[in-house]
C-alpha cells in the first residue's frame, strides 16, 4: 500500500505541470515514481536533469547499471520498468534476468560491468582490486567508472524514493529471480 499520494498533473506546481506534459508528450505517461517527486518543487527537474545527462554509460550498458542496482536493492519499481526498458533496448529475457542477477555471460564487456556494480552497491563502493581490474581490463575506461558511479547514484534515488514511499508500480511486474 502506498505511505503517500501519487500527485496529479493538478496537483503539482506549474513548473512541474511543464515536466509532466514534457513526460507525456516523450514517454507517453508520467511515470507513478516520476510524480512522486513532484511533491517537491525542485526534485523532478533535477532528477530528470541527471538522468538526462550526457554520460559515457549509455543504452545496454546504462540497463546493466540500472538493473543490476534495482536488484540488489530490491526495487520492485524499478525493476519492473527496467525489464521492461531492457528488453525494449534488445535484451532477452533470459538476459534481463542474468543481469539482475550481477553477471552477462553474452557479453564479457557488460559482464565485467554488471560484476562491477553489483560488487560496488553490495559492498558500498569498496570493491577489491580484482573486480576494478576486471573492468578495466574489459576495455572499459576511468570515464566510464566515474559515470557507473553517477549511473549507480541515479538509480539508487528512485530505488529509496520507491523503498520510501510504496507508490503503486505502473510498468508489468518483473519476474522473480531464482533463488
Amino acid at each position: 500500500m502506498s505511505r503517500i499520494n501519487v500527485p496529479t498533473r493538478d496537483d503539482v506546481s506549474p513548473t512541474n505541470q511543464a515536466l509532466f506534459d514534457n513526460l507525456e508528450k516523450g514517454v507517453g505517461m508520467v511515470p507513478n515514481l516520476y510524480a512522486t517527486l513532484a511533491h517537491s518543487e525542485h526534485a523532478l527537474g533535477s532528477y530528470l536533469a541527471l538522468q538526462n545527462a550526457k554520460s559515457s554509460i549509455t543504452g545496454k550498458a546504462r540497463e546493466v547499471v540500472n538493473l543490476v542496482v534495482s536488484q540488489v536493492n530490491g526495487c520492485e519499481y524499478c525493476l519492473a520498468a527496467h525489464t521492461m526498458i531492457g528488453k525494449m533496448g534488445g535484451f532477452t529475457d533470459a538476459q534481463v534476468l542474468e543481469i539482475r542477477s550481477g553477471r552477462a555471460s553474452f557479453d564479457p564487456k557488460l559482464d565485467a560491468l554488471a560484476q562491477l556494480v553489483k560488487a560496488m552497491v553490495s559492498l558500498r563502493g569498496k570493491i577489491d582490486d580484482a573486480t576494478l581490474d576486471a573492468f578495466f581490463a574489459a576495455g572499459w575506461t576511468k570515464e566510464n567508472l566515474v559515470d557507473v558511479i553517477v549511473t549507480v547514484g541515479d538509480k539508487t534515488i528512485t530505488n529509496y524514493l520507491h523503498a520510501m514511499t510504496k507508490v503503486p508500480v505502473d510498468f508489468p511486474a518483473a519476474p522473480e529471480l531464482a533463488a
